[in-house]
């Protein structure tokens, strides 16, 4: 009886062992081509990512540079607190307005409240956030927009603005 207790402890140390190391994965070539691919699909995705992830932000650079005012084209300038809900709407409505007009037409720019250039061209200009100042091409303010305003508001009012200080020919 006490061999076959020892016995029973032998094979139940032995089962416990075997749960707890599983043997390591053997590498096959089926394995390795799964590793491979999964591999380059996550180098695509990758390159992507980065590559849309730079797009954005030389587009989000060229926004908020606001030396490219008084260079020649009619310039819209939204004063913008990112933070401000009232910002954001005015700034979709604005982006949609925009789209008649080619960047060869006229140029849309964000002056940041939370960037030292964005708060010295509020202060220069006397204005605060949800504002549009229109500018004639050589950075003269000829409008101020306050407040949020439609779409087809915006439309209008930059067509003539673009008639008034473009070149007069649309582009579109």
């Amino acid at each position: 009886m006490a061999k076959q207790t020892r016995t029973n402890k032998r094979k139940k140390a032995q089962a416990t062992k075997a749960q707890a190391a599983p043997p390591a994965p053997v590498m096959t070539r089926r394995n390795m081509l799964g590793w491979a691919k999964g591999g380059a699909v996550g180098a695509v995705v990758l390159a992507g990512a980065g590559y849309g992830g730079m797009r954005w932000f030389q587009a989000h650079a060229a926004t908020h540079d606001l030396s490219r005012i008084g260079k020649g084209k009619p310039t819209v300038v939204q004063v913008h607190d990112p933070q401000c809900q009232l910002c954001t709407q005015l700034q979709r409505a604005t982006k949609q307005a925009m789209k008649q007009f080619g960047e060869c037409d006229l140029l849309y720019l964000v002056a940041d409240l939370n960037q030292t250039e964005g708060q010295a061209f509020a202060a220069r200009h006397n204005v605060s956030r949800v504002t549009l100042v229109l500018m004639d091409a050589e950075g003269q303010a000829t409008q101020v927009l306050r407040g949020v305003r439609s779409r087809a508001e915006l439309e209008t009012i930059l067509a003539v603005h673009f008639e008034v200080h473009g070149d007069g020919v649309r582009r579109s």
